[in-house]
């Protein structure tokens, strides 16, 4: 069976392609794709894949988009970190769907009935409307914030919620902080790629450095050059300056 991987988590999708190998070695992975932009034009350039493993959730959008823009007939197994009841209700419309971190006798089972549909040439049925209101719940309109980041804690992928993030900091690598004060960290090369799949009401690059929750901040100390610094609620000895030139719009961020 040849298949492709449509997920942006570069560990997730590493991890994906490990296990496949355990459980599944005649499966030839063509390609990962990390957005549903190289997606459509991976799908627009070539042939549809026996298989294909995609992620609910992308740094762009979410992956049912791709059902409105091609007429898919092969299987897809989703890995999502959603709610599993929601994700059980759908057992049985001859797509898949796994929990990260994917268990790999799940992951076996998934494949058997993804090589009973091809063997049968029987295009699963896909209820968008049904799998949109089962996953996001209350939201159809999808802005691509990340609601989860997947983190390599212990030699084991784990999602962290976003709400749970304290802040961002880059040192020599990218870091998440937790409210509980642990330390991840993450497969971005820069701050900017993080930024861009926040929810800009709730996170604030404060500087070259650091991308702060707003439910972090425990007090803003002013300073009479103009700069401010802030003190986080799970960081005593951390403070965080921001410039004079970029006090003003902060101060209106904070405050809407």
């Amino acid at each position: 069976m040849n298949a492709i991987i449509i997920e942006d988590e570069q560990l997730v999708a590493k991890e994906l392609v490990k296990k496949l190998g355990e459980v599944a070695p005649d499966i030839r992975i063509h390609t990962t794709l990390s957005s549903l932009k190289t997606a459509r034009t991976w799908l627009r350039e070539n042939s549809e894949p026996d298989l294909i493993f995609m992620d609910v959730q992308l740094s762009d959008g979410v992956s049912f988009e791709l059902f409105q823009s091609f007429s898919l007939q092969c299987p897809v197994i989703f890995t999502t970190a959603f709610n599993e009841y929601a994700i059980q209700a759908f057992k049985s419309n001859g797509v898949d769907y796994l929990l990260k971190p994917v268990n790999k006798e799940d992951l076996k089972n998934a494949i058997e009935k993804c090589r009973r549909l091809v063997q049968n040439k029987q295009p699963p049925p896909i209820d968008l409307a049904g799998l949109l209101a089962a996953l996001t719940p209350g939201n159809t309109q999808q802005t691509g914030q990340k609601e989860k980041f997947v983190i390599n804690f212990r030699n084991t992928l784990l999602p962290v919620k976003t709400g749970d993030i304290a802040y961002f900091v880059r040192e020599q690598l990218i870091y998440c902080c937790t409210f509980d004060n642990q330390r991840h960290i993450l497969d971005y090369p820069t701050l900017e790629e993080i930024e861009e799949v926040l929810n800009p009401a709730r996170f604030y690059r404060v500087n070259r450095q650091y991308i702060v929750n707003e439910n972090a901040i425990k007090s803003v100390q002013t300073h009479p050059t103009g700069k401010l610094t802030l003190k986080l609620t799970n960081q005593a000895a951390l403070a965080i300056d921001i410039s004079r030139e970029k006090a003003p719009h902060f101060k209106k961020w904070l405050d809407s």
